[in-house]
């Protein structure tokens, strides 16, 4: 007699089916794995088998940037291989670029990035060298918010190897970190004109912590780990097909709200600033640096006493996520502000996680204000679906009072 229910025997592969085993129900779990890569794919006008499933952004980077220079380890002119980035990057690329030089696998050249906190891509080009294997510059910066010019560098890139006779015309590789894009931004590797990008689902609503590293066709690769041929032998282990059913169907989610979502966070973000600008403050814009505001003390009795600081938006205005604000607040130290606010209920921060809490500027705020020194406060707000109104009405608020507060001492 034959028994019409199934029986699980494979629990030393896996306590879940398995994409990699041959039985029927591993069959069943590599067709869900294949239809979720081919969504990612679709969004991203890409091919399924361009789409690498990661642990996350940190990963996918760090397979991008180490992946390229260990491919291209050996060249006929026995010359180090050389990377460009910019110096606003995450740290998961710019760390890793420093990595490699300390390590001597590569040639790096950081880009700085003008005052506004975009990179001008003649720049890029100008550092472009024979022995360029790799440009890599994030989509939009995770602090200040700025959307870098990708289809600009883009054709930089292209425009300085053509006509290159003998040259390998695949080179230098374009990669853009893309992590803070993926809510807000176009994805279409082909019009944005890159080889590599990297996704991750912990900036995605819904989509768990997950990563993506897109690569085309044509990009010479290493593996940066041991291990099996799962992902095209590219990030062994068995795979976690929960969580790439649960990424994939949040970034397509993402994609079909992401115009609507956009334009009520510019009204959101916009709003933030003119109530902060009308509530507080005579507004001033110094032209030729970062946009300046001067929070000064309103005649009407109503409104907050002695209230007189100054403060900086951070990074060009227009040219920005639609959920970002970042602002630098001189004299009082980020820390002390991401805590008064806290204690609040409003949940901010001073620049990205994974440099918080080491009492120093953010690198990315100096880099566009070498003035900025560790004990002037930075706040980054950034917005989300469920950020309402009245809850930037209360942050505006909030703010005024302790900066009122804080005035006292500082």
């Amino acid at each position: 007699m034959v028994k019409s229910n199934k029986i699980y025997l494979d629990y030393a592969a896996s306590v879940e089916p398995n994409p990699s085993s041959m039985h029927s129900f591993g069959v069943d779990a590599k067709m869900k794995l294949q239809n979720a890569r081919s969504k990612v794919a679709e969004v991203l006008n890409a091919h399924r088998d361009e789409i690498i499933f990661t642990s996350g952004g940190t990963e996918s980077n760090n397979l991008a940037i180490q992946g390229v220079v260990l491919a291209l380890q050996k060249n006929k002119n026995k010359m180090l291989p050389h990377i460009i980035t910019t110096n606003i990057e995450h740290s998961s690329v710019l760390e890793t670029f420093k990595l490699l030089e300390k390590r001597g696998l590569a040639q790096i050249s950081i880009v700085g990035v003008e005052t506004n906190g975009i990179v001008d891509p003649k720049k890029i080009k100008k550092e472009i060298k024979e022995n360029t294997v790799l440009v890599s510059v994030m989509y939009a910066n995770n602090e200040i918010g700025t959307i870098q010019p990708i289809k600009e560098i883009a054709k930089e890139i292209r425009h300085w190897t053509k006509g290159r006779k003998g040259k390998n015309p695949v080179l230098p590789i374009f990669h853009t970190d893309a992590v803070q894009a993926a809510n807000y931004l176009d994805l279409n590797v082909e019009k944005l004109g890159v080889d590599l990008l990297s996704l991750s689902g912990s900036k995605i609503v819904g989509a768990g912590k997950f990563g993506v590293l897109y690569k085309k066709k044509s990009v010479p690769l290493a593996n940066i780990f041991g291990g099996g041929d799962q992902e095209f032998g590219f990030r062994p282990g068995t795979e976690n097909l929960a969580e790439i059913l649960k990424f994939s169907k949040a970034f397509k989610l993402a994609q079909t709200i992401k115009e609507k979502e956009s334009k009520r966070l510019v009204k959101l973000r916009d709003y933030f600033m003119a109530e902060l600008k009308n509530k507080n403050q005579k507004f001033s814009r110094v032209l030729g640096s970062p946009t300046h505001f001067s929070l000064k003390e309103r005649a009407q009795p109503d409104q907050l006493e002695n209230f007189g600081f100054d403060f900086l938006i951070n990074g060009d205005w227009e040219n920005r996520l639609p959920n970002n604000i970042n602002i630098t607040i001189p004299n009082i130290p980020s820390d002390l502000l991401v805590i008064e606010l806290s204690a609040r209920g409003i949940m901010a921060s001073a620049k990205s996680a994974c440099k918080s809490g080491d009492g120093k500027a953010s690198h990315v705020i100096q880099a566009i204000n070498p003035k900025i020194k560790d004990t002037d406060g930075s706040l980054r707000f950034s917005l989300g679906r469920q950020t309402t109104k009245s809850d930037v009405d209360y942050t505006v608020i909030t703010l005024s009072k302790i900066l009122t507060k804080l005035k006292k001492w500082y």
